[in-house]
C-alpha cells in the first residue's frame, strides 16, 4: 500500500481563489524565513521557530500562528533536503563552512497543514484560509477512511493541480529515513524550490549554531 493519500478537492471557482490567495501567502513566509537559514545557518526546526517567529506574526499577521510554525516546518524541511541530502550539489558535509545558497519558494509550492489548521469530522473537510475556515464535502472509500484509525499520519499537504487543489495525506512507513530522502532519492529537487548560489545573494552576517540532523516530526507533535 502507498504510504500517500491524495484527495481531490471539489469546490467551488471562489473556493479555489482562496486556496491560492493562501498558497501565496504561505510562500511568501518561506521566503522570509529562508534568509534566516542562509545567514544563521540554523534549520533545525526548533531553533528556527524561536529565530523567526515573534518577527514573522508581526509581518504576516493575516496567516495566524499556526500557519507560521507550519511555513517554519516548511523551510526547515526543504532545508533538509538541500543542504544534508547526499546527492545534493549543496550537501553541508560536502562543502565544510562554505556560505549555504539562499532558498526561494515558488507561488506554487505547497502548503503544510497541521491538526490546528486542517479537521475532519464525519464527511466534512474543515481548513484553514487568510479569512476563515472553509469546508469541503469529503468523500472517501472505506479502506481509505480505515487509514486514519490505523496508521500514523505524519503530513498534511495542499497542492495545486491542473484543476483546482489536493491534499495529499502521508502516513508514516518503516523507513526510519522519511519523507524527505525518499523524496529525493532520485536527486532531483521539488519544482517549486529554487537554489540561488551564494554569490548571487547578498553577504550577511552569520552566527553558526549547531547543524541540525532531525527528521520530519509526528504531525500530532508539531
Amino acid at each position: 500500500m502507498k504510504n500517500s493519500l491524495h484527495v481531490a478537492l471539489n469546490g467551488t471557482p471562489e473556493q479555489f481563489q482562496r486556496l491560492r490567495e493562501l498558497q501565496v501567502a504561505f510562500a511568501a513566509v518561506c521566503n522570509a524565513i529562508a534568509p534566516v537559514v542562509q545567514s544563521t545557518r540554523c534549520w533545525n526546526r526548533v531553533a528556527l521557530h524561536h529565530l523567526v517567529y515573534r518577527n514573522m506574526r508581526e509581518r504576516f499577521p493575516d496567516l495566524g500562528s499556526q500557519m507560521i510554525c507550519n511555513a517554519v516546518y516548511s523551510v526547515s524541511r526543504t532545508a533538509r533536503l538541500v543542504l544534508q541530502h547526499p546527492k545534493s550539489p549543496w550537501n553541508v558535509n560536502k562543502q565544510s563552512g562554505a556560505p549555504l545558497p539562499l532558498l526561494r519558494f515558488a507561488p506554487s509550492a505547497p502548503v503544510y497543514f497541521d491538526r490546528h489548521t486542517l479537521s475532519i469530522k464525519g464527511n466534512v473537510l474543515s481548513m484553514f484560509t487568510l479569512d476563515g475556515r472553509m469546508r469541503f464535502a469529503l468523500r472517501l472509500a472505506a479502506a481509505d477512511e480505515a487509514r486514519f484509525h490505523q496508521e500514523k499520519l505524519v503530513e498534511v499537504i495542499l497542492v495545486a493541480t491542473a484543476g483546482g487543489f489536493e491534499l495529499v495525506f502521508q502516513f508514516a512507513d518503516a523507513n526510519t529515513e522519511g519523507a524527505v530522502t525518499k523524496m529525493s532519492a532520485r536527486g532531483l529537487l521539488p519544482e517549486y524550490v529554487l537554489v540561488i548560489p551564494p554569490e548571487t545573494t547578498p553577504s550577511l552576517p552569520s552566527a553558526k549554531p549547531p547543524l541540525s540532523r532531525d527528521v520530519p516530526d509526528q504531525l500530532a507533535s508539531r
